[in-house]
């Protein structure tokens, strides 16, 4: 097969929408262009699908050009046979390739390369040959002092190395072995001292079949063994293993083929096996941490689309101890209006005086929530905004929001072009306060791995995750849309088809020709050019613009179309603004969408986006969203009982389970086994980070700060289920 046809295999795709969705990507289009305006030629392949097609094609083209790199070095040596070459074609992963070309690889100085040196070749063949006869006097040919072959068994010892290599370097075998280990080995980890406190206690005496070896249990025991706290292997039936290598090589039961055997016995212990295990070893972390950017990614995409607290004036509030609490007032847009600091957590503990100074700044600014960090100091803080809540007239609620990422965005350059007035510790708070109010326009700031909702993030392979994590970023701005009169310029570097330099000469424009009146105007920045246009035009939003059409997702291409849409429905443009177009849907289902598509000159998935886009111009799909938990009280720990029923947010989700703000602080875990009454193959398919959801307290240990919890609404409510 063809890389696309081998991709139309892989994916749930047609031969035709790969070959489509690749020549779209080669001509330079963005994947969010593709996946919303390009339907028609892609057959409405959504953007994640594309985004792995996309990224298997870059590895099958790179996989293509290995296999020639290696045909040639085979050809260049006078080696490449038809079958090899038929082999070569038929290696589908990197691994197959390299351990065909490992015999024909340059190798270092090896024993079996000195052998060879030494004429000892031959010999080796021989002994492969396994016939009747005793060794050792063919071996007697080949003793030459002045080569440093001193005798006969020296002679065998050395071509038995050449042997040695040789079942190392054979691909059958690797494969064979590696398939064994993957099958039936276990992954085996041990303490390097017995002794050691370490959070890897529980894999002290670890040993877990390597089928079952759930990724995370994988990246813990790499990490432990990083740290210098465990020791960790791969374990197999070391008989079995060496029964698969000798099969391939030993086929007579007499001195030769004993040889043989035992060549095949060094091979195993001092090549194969190092090998294999390294190889199984990477595997397997490389399965786990694709895996956990999988997760990861789902979470940050769930994050960054949490619904935004609209129009709400908002007190950030950054918890701290001595130097004191940091507090900013940002109204509905994000706007600064003022700050301060108080100190009512210990050593100063002014308790009183930072109640009369919040209370004068809520009332002064109209604040309606509180957004209170979740870092140092926040479990005191928390009380004391619950507190001040119940003694003030105004109606105020607060949420917890995660902190992660804040200190690194509020020591960027970023951040103090932003607030050149503010020191590090005021810019966080108002970050805080704007990452309630809109999550993906601030958290946008940060790099996404800072952002905390992953497990073992800094242990994956850096390219692979922020790769993916940068994908996840922008596909979530692309699909809400950026308004493009008050977008950051780190917004707006996520938009398709805009780097973070034409990002920055939008900011410029806009500071000196004042708001953009029409998308048409982009064209006017500096760097910005007709397929930059392309790419980004439709998902820049402008209210109040010269055309309603530039507060839609629809594309500036089918302007005329949309228009055109709205004349053969009975509508106009005065009808969209006015929200009056009810019934387009319905009237463009009885003229026919295929033929006012033909008509139109669209494709059909096209006009029905056109419509509905139409139907609400300047929407916003996270509004569409359960909104966030906001509260007035909090509960302390010792508060919990097992049976009590609470309402929580999610905040985190891993393989085995989920974290849930409940409300206390401390994050409780809702372990998988405990997510549904139904078997659950990962906490995924259940929940999402930020969903509101009913749980019941199964147990409490203040000491070790662990709170277990279940939503299951039957059966056991033991606090089941390994970590």
């Amino acid at each position: 097969m063809n890389i696309f046809e081998t991709l139309a295999a892989e994916f749930p795709a047609e031969l035709w929408q790969i070959e489509n969705a690749a020549a779209l990507i080669d001509e330079g289009n963005t994947i969010p262009f593709i996946a919303r305006y390009r339907k028609e030629k892609t057959g409405s392949l959504d953007d994640q699908l594309l985004r792995e097609i996309a990224e298997r094609l870059e590895y099958l083209r790179g996989l293509d050009k290995r296999r020639e790199e290696i045909r040639a070095a085979i050809e260049e040596q006078g080696k490449l046979t038809d079958e090899l070459s038929a082999q070569l074609d038929a290696a589908n992963v990197l691994a197959v390739l390299e351990d065909l070309y490992r015999p024909y690889r340059p190798k270092r100085k090896t024993r079996a390369s000195a052998a060879k040196e030494k004429g000892l070749e031959p010999l080796a063949d021989f002994l492969l040959q396994q016939k009747l006869g005793r060794p050792e006097a063919e071996a007697e040919k080949y003793i030459d002092p002045d080569k440093g072959v001193a005798d006969a068994e020296e002679a065998l010892q050395s071509a038995m190395d050449i042997i040695a290599e040789m079942v190392s370097d054979d691909a059958d075998v690797r494969a064979r072995l590696r398939d064994y280990t993957l099958k039936n080995g276990s992954l085996v980890s041990a303490a390097a001292d017995p002794e050691a406190q370490s959070v890897y206690e529980m894999y002290y005496d670890y040993r877990e079949p390597i089928p079952r070896a759930a990724g995370h249990r994988v990246l813990a025991v790499e990490r432990g063994e990083r740290e210098g706290y465990l020791k960790v292997n791969l374990e197999v039936n070391a008989d079995t293993a060496l029964a698969i290598v000798s099969r391939r090589f030993v086929r007579a039961k007499n001195d030769c083929g004993d040889r043989v055997a035992a060549a095949c016995a060094d091979s195993y212990t001092r090549l194969l096996w190092p090998s294999i295990e390294r190889e199984v070893r990477n595997t397997l972390f490389e399965q786990a941490s694709a895996a956990a950017i999988r997760v990861f990614s789902e979470n940050l995409r769930q994050l960054l689309l949490q619904p935004p607290v609209k129009d709400a004036v908002t007190l950030g509030f950054d918890p701290a101890y001595r130097t004191g609490c940091k507090i900013a007032v940002v109204d509905g847009t994000g706007k600064v209006l003022d700050t301060t600091v108080v100190y009512p957590t210990k050593p100063h503990n002014d308790i009183a005086g930072a109640k009369k100074t919040l209370a004068k700044l809520i009332e002064k600014h109209g604040v309606t929530v509180i957004a209170i960090g979740n870092g140092t100091a926040s479990r005191e803080s928390e009380i004391f905004v619950a507190e001040l809540i119940k003694e003030i007239p105004q109606k105020v609620s607060y949420m917890m929001v995660s902190e992660a990422g804040a200190s690194v965005y509020s020591a960027s350059k970023l951040a103090a072009a932003e607030f050149p007035q503010f020191d590090v510790s005021l810019r966080s708070a108002v970050s805080i306060a704007r990452r309630l109010q809109d999550p993906l326009a601030e958290l946008c700031k940060i790099e996404p791995k800072a952002i905390g909702v992953g497990q073992y993030q800094h242990d994956m392979p850096k390219k692979e995750l922020e790769a993916a994590l940068d994908g996840v970023v922008e596909a979530c701005v692309n699909l809400v849309g950026v308004d493009l009169n008050t977008a950051s310029q780190p917004l707006l570097a996520r938009v398709a088809g805009i780097t973070n330099a034409v990002a920055g000469n939008i900011v410029a424009y806009r500071e000196e020709h004042g708001a953009f009146q029409n998308r048409k105007e982009l064209l006017k920045v500096a760097k910005l050019g007709p397929k930059a246009f392309e790419q980004s035009a439709g998902f820049l939003r402008i209210a109040g613009g010269s055309s309603l059409l530039d507060n839609t997702g629809v594309h500036p291409e089918s302007y005329k179309a949309a228009e055109r849409l709205l004349s053969r429905c009975g509508f106009t443009l005065a009808d969209a603004a006015a929200g009056r177009l009810g019934a387009l849907a319905q009237k463009a289902e009885t003229l026919g969408y295929a033929a006012l598509a033909e008509e139109l000159g669209v494709g059909e998935p096209t006009l029905r986006d056109i419509a509905g886009e139409l139907m609400k111009p300047g929407r916003d799909p996270r509004d569409q969203l359960p909104p966030p938990l906001l509260r007035t009280d909090v509960l302390e720990m010792k508060d919990l009982k097992p049976g009590m029923e609470l309402q929580g947010t999610v905040r985190n989700i891993v393989d085995f389970g989920a974290f849930v703000d409940i409300g206390v602080h401390q994050d409780g875990l809702i372990h998988i086994s405990q997510l549904a009454d139904r078997r659950v193959s990962h906490p995924l398919d259940v929940v999402r980070v930020g969903d509101i959801v009913s749980v019941r307290v199964l147990s409490v240990d203040p000491a070790k700060k662990r709170i277990s919890l279940t939503m299951r609404s039957t059966g056991s409510t033991e606090d089941t289920g390994r970590f």
